[in-house]
């Protein structure tokens, strides 16, 4: 086969079915796995595909961002034992800011038992929250429906008014480069601010985010400590050239 056959074929598998495993497309075209990874490489290259742990995925367009409910249901293990590595670095006494968000949400069930201050803009936190009976404050300004997020101008300056032990955050993109990105404007300067007013800043989330850059920048990968999963070793290690990461365990 062809190479230029094997690159229309990886990305109509990739186009059908969002991620392929490198040891299918080496079933699928009889090919060396060299051979395969080659192709993947001058794929990314080309910015057609990104190269994962053992395969590949497409690309995610900048501005897109998925329902709550999706990014419920995506990488759910993940995501728990991130919350609960996350939650271990709050101290009682702590007053701490919760990004909306669904590995964030992971947290609460972890620090219930601790004499924390909450404030946060995810209205999906707070039966949680107040059925641990944290004492919680929740952010002003516009919601955003699709992320039950507050956001906006208005929330911004809400936000200013307070100061923060330790804030977590959730973040769609986190590359070495490109820094902490996210799709959406109004979000993104939320963030940014929860990061100005923190001691220690805190970011959650799993590997696919890794190498991924979306539409709207927060900071720079140095200005927070990331917490994510082991599947993807290769972005981990590299991320740790530039930035504290830890790695929760299975």
């Amino acid at each position: 086969m062809l190479t230029t056959e094997r690159h229309q074929l990886i990305l109509a598998l990739l186009k059908e079915q969002g991620t392929i495993k490198l040891q299918d497309l080496v079933e699928q075209m009889n090919a060396s796995e060299s051979t395969i990874r080659r192709d993947l490489v001058q794929l990314e290259e080309m910015k057609a595909l990104k190269r994962v742990h053992g395969g590949a995925a497409l690309l995610k367009q900048k501005g897109l961002e998925p329902s709550i409910n999706e990014k419920r249901h995506a990488y759910h293990s993940e995501k728990q034992q991130i919350g609960k590595l996350a939650a271990s670095y709050i101290d009682n006494g702590d007053c701490v800011y919760l990004d909306a968000g669904t590995t964030i949400l992971e947290m609460i069930p972890f620090i219930k038992e601790k004499n924390v201050t909450v404030l946060t803009n995810g209205l999906m936190h707070l039966p949680l929250l107040m059925e641990a009976d944290i004492k919680t404050f929740l952010v002003g300004g516009k919601l955003k429906i699709a992320t039950n997020a507050i956001v906006g101008t208005q929330a911004v300056q809400f936000l200013s008014d307070y100061r923060f032990d330790k804030c977590f955050l959730g973040m769609n993109g986190i590359h070495p480069d490109y820094g902490l990105t996210t799709p959406d404007p109004d979000e993104a300067l939320l963030k940014m601010r929860a990061i100005q007013l923190s001691n220690k800043s805190y970011v959650l989330a799993d590997s696919s985010k890794l190498f991924e850059t979306t539409f709207a920048r927060v900071g720079t990968i140095e200005e927070a400590t990331i917490i994510t999963d082991a599947n993807d070793e290769e972005a981990v290690l590299t991320l740790r050239k530039h930035s504290n990461v830890k790695v929760v365990t299975p």
